[in-house]
């Protein structure tokens, strides 16, 4: 849990309410994101891929893929088992929905919270933004990608794609990642965030 709260502490300041000024906070969420895998106390990374690596690989910062989103909470959803990796089915319920535009297409991604973080101090703030899109399986891992935020105070939030991580199962079989609802399978592709990892 403790490596759960310091990964989610690095990334859940993801949504802001005004456009970010020359990118300095997206630049500096994956300066955070590389520490997290470059340090040897708190990296997912297997031994072996560990000693020979030297950092993520990011798509270039891009102004295009962070945009004003409306969010519109979702109040009567139904908690339900999200698929991951491996047999575990975490429950979830669908929190809200994020409406935009990104090149000029109309799109939405649905926002989930996890039903037992809602106990928790620490992350009962979270949510939960898994992702799909062409990028998959060639420039980006095949399983997805994911973004964070916090329960927002208004219904106008900035969503920006420079964020997206991987899930942990992109570097070690070893975790259990929520597999993207197909609701979320995004129709264009998302050149922005972290690249897929290719062990060196």
């Amino acid at each position: 849990m403790r490596l759960i709260i310091l990964f989610f502490s690095l990334l859940m300041t993801s949504f802001g309410l005004a456009q970010n000024e020359d990118l300095q906070e997206s630049k500096k969420v994956q300066e955070k994101l590389n520490q997290f895998y470059l340090d040897e106390e708190t990296t997912v990374l297997t031994a072996e891929d560990f000693e020979n690596f030297e950092g993520l690989d990011f798509f270039p910062l891009s102004e295009k893929y962070v945009v004003e989103a409306k969010f519109i909470c979702t109040p009567e959803e139904k908690p339900f088992e999200m698929p991951t990796t491996t047999e575990r089915t975490p429950e979830y319920v669908k929190y809200a929905e994020l409406h935009f535009v990104l090149a000029g297409d109309s799109l939405q991604l649905n926002v989930y919270q996890e039903t037992s973080f809602k106990e928790d101090p620490e992350l009962k703030d979270y949510l939960f933004i898994p992702f799909t899109d062409p990028t998959n399986g060639e420039e980006t891992y095949g399983g997805g990608r994911y973004l964070d935020m916090k329960i927002p105070i208004t219904k106008q939030v900035i969503l920006d794609f420079n964020k997206a991580y991987n899930p942990y199962c992109a570097y070690n079989p070893k975790y259990s990642c929520p597999i993207p609802p197909i609701e979320n399978d995004l129709p264009i592709a998302i050149k922005a965030g972290v690249k897929n990892f290719i062990p060196k």
